[in-house]
């Protein structure tokens, strides 16, 4: 499966259409939830028999598409379920309870409720919501795939205007050529990550360079008038620049680790719990500017395209045992360079990212051994260390712009 996205050019009344179609899938999914709280042990075909009656009570429920409000209901269902799933398995903390979502930006047809033109290059919603005809504005060339691969329909709402997303049911998978490498990556804040052949990656610190305009953008928004006209264009500026700064970001993971990926048959990385590290309130800002997770999720998705294999290695004591003798060496986070008594002495990310790769080819074994399932299904795309190694399964990750 592949997402392909497209800037929608309209009307300003199709606009204001498309704003009251995500209020309405809001509203069944805000609606099913409630329900489940007031009836205990609800399952989805219960839902589901609650948004006919949402939708023969609600006029404005009935306009929209009958397969839109099922995504509500879909979408209340994966909630409630991620919470028991998260209670079965003991979870430490927080659980997930299912909320009431206010600020909805999304509303996802399935086979029908739309029709797209010959050229492909216009798509028209046919239910009652007003939405209309809207033109498609991007590189990507839907004429290459049959009508029946499309499976679902998105329209997203963003700072910057609205999108029409596109899952494509298509075989992503690109072969090429072994190159007999292998690599570890460490991750860090001073750089973006330290591989095991000691080169490094700059980290961009995306959200510290826009810091200043964002600052001032948010002091326009405070003078502004609560509830008045110029306080929402006010908001609106500070979500642009919000957006350019999450682009800039997300545009930064994947292009490093789509090169990481091409360039090596085993990527090894440290499996790195980032809510956890972001409770420590002194780097959760950088933490969360460096973009790590998203890195992960890159190196994860073009792991499966290219068929490379990707492992998660548990990050204890990587930086602090000696890649040379073994031997445990403690260090601060402000000592950036390891000495160890056997002599060796080296960069701190670096003796890392050794280690890192050591214990994901401990446990793979020797290269060319790997089996990789083709009809492998499943929403995990790699593989603990610790873990015996048959395959990889592969998930839906879009290679457009991210919701």
């Amino acid at each position: 499966m592949i997402v392909f996205e497209f800037k929608a050019k309209g009307k300003t009344t199709q606009y204001a259409a498309i704003d009251e179609a995500i209020k309405t899938a809001q509203f069944v999914r805000n609606k099913c939830i409630r329900f489940w709280m007031d009836n205990p042990g609800v399952g989805q075909k219960d839902l589901y028999r609650y948004n006919t009656a949402l939708r023969a009570e609600y006029s404005f429920v009935k306009d929209l598409n009958s397969h839109a409000t099922q995504v509500g209901v879909e979408r209340a269902y994966s909630s409630i379920a991620r919470f028991y799933n998260n209670c079965k398995k003991g979870i430490p903390g927080k659980k997930g309870y299912p909320k009431f979502q206010k600020n909805n930006r999304s509303v996802e047809y399935k086979t029908s409720g739309w029709k797209l033109s010959q050229t492909r290059k216009q798509i028209t919603f046919t239910d009652k919501k007003g939405i209309g005809n809207l033109k498609l504005k991007g590189t990507w060339d839907l004429n290459f795939y049959q009508l029946e691969q499309i499976k679902r329909v998105r329209l997203v709402r963003r700072a910057d205007g609205y999108y029409v997303q596109f899952l494509v049911s298509v075989d992503n998978k690109v072969e090429i050529p072994p190159t007999g490498k292998t690599i570890g990556l460490d991750v860090g804040l001073k750089e973006f990550y330290t591989d095991s052949n000691g080169n490094s990656e700059p980290n961009q610190r995306f959200y510290r360079t826009g810091e200043k305009r964002l600052k001032f953008k948010q002091r326009l928004v405070q003078r502004k008038k609560k509830g008045s006209i110029n306080r929402n264009k006010a908001i609106h500026k500070l979500g642009r620049v919000h957006l350019k700064i999450s682009r800039q970001r997300q545009e930064h993971a994947k292009r490093i680790a789509r090169c990481v990926i091409q360039s090596h048959d085993l990527v090894a990385y440290e499996d790195l719990r980032i809510k956890n590290l972001v409770k420590n309130h002194c780097l959760a800002k950088s933490i969360n500017d460096a973009g790590w997770y998203q890195f992960r999720k890159w190196l994860e998705y073009f792991g499966v395209k290219f068929g490379r294999i990707t492992v998660a290695v548990n990050p204890a004591y990587t930086s602090q045992q000696c890649s040379n003798c073994g031997a445990i060496v403690k260090k601060s986070l402000s000592t950036r360079t390891h000495v160890c008594e056997c002599g060796f002495v080296l960069d701190r990310d670096w003796n890392a990212a050794i280690n890192i790769l050591k214990l994901a080819l401990s446990t793979v074994g020797h290269t060319g051994t790997w089996v990789i399932d083709p009809n492998a299904s499943g929403d995990s795309t790699s593989t603990h260390a610790g873990e015996v190694l048959y395959e990889q399964a592969g998930s839906m990750i879009e290679e457009s712009s991210p919701l």
